[in-house]
């Protein structure tokens, strides 16, 4: 069975998009700073790919002769795509190690609680140190041990 026109059509628009993006599109070309990091810049891809056709009558009958397809009738097509590249993070590497620096979305916050956990822990860690009696048990008003920093009525249940 002959090949019809609207696959030609899109086999060549497919072939062209997969031309256009390669693994580089999605991890970038690395870029060496002076200090020695290495920073590579990670995309989000997006396709969007369309075609059609039609086959139609001239002056009510079919043409002669088999036409473009071999039915007699003339082809008319086309295809279009597009291609959308975004950015969302850059990956850096140097000699404290991998970091990864998100551009967008919750993942950012998530990463900036993560780094302050260990400057909590370690100004809890100061606070206990500088009160000797922290972290003592001691029994409030309603009878309930508590070994809170500071014991403050205000905040009674």
């Amino acid at each position: 069975m002959a090949e019809h026109p609207i696959q030609g059509l899109m086999k060549t628009a497919m072939e062209n998009l997969k031309e256009m993006v390669d693994v580089n599109t999605i991890v970038g070309e690395p870029v060496e700073t002076p200090d020695g990091s290495v920073i590579l810049p990670i995309s989000r891809v997006g396709f969007g790919f369309a075609a059609g056709g039609s086959e139609f009558e001239l002056d009510g009958k079919a043409s002669g002769g088999g036409g473009q397809n071999g039915r007699g009738f003339p082809f008319g097509g086309g295809s279009g795509g597009g291609v959308s590249i975004t950015p969302v993070a850059f990956l850096v590497v140097n000699s404290k190690g991998v970091r990864s620096v998100p551009l967008e979305g919750p993942t950012h916050l998530y990463e900036r609680i993560l780094e302050q956990v260990p400057k909590l822990v370690e100004r809890l860690q100061q606070a206990f140190q500088a009160n000797p009696t922290a972290g003592t048990p001691r029994t409030n008003p309603k009878g309930r041990e508590t070994t809170n920093l500071e014991y403050d009525p205000q905040y009674e249940m």
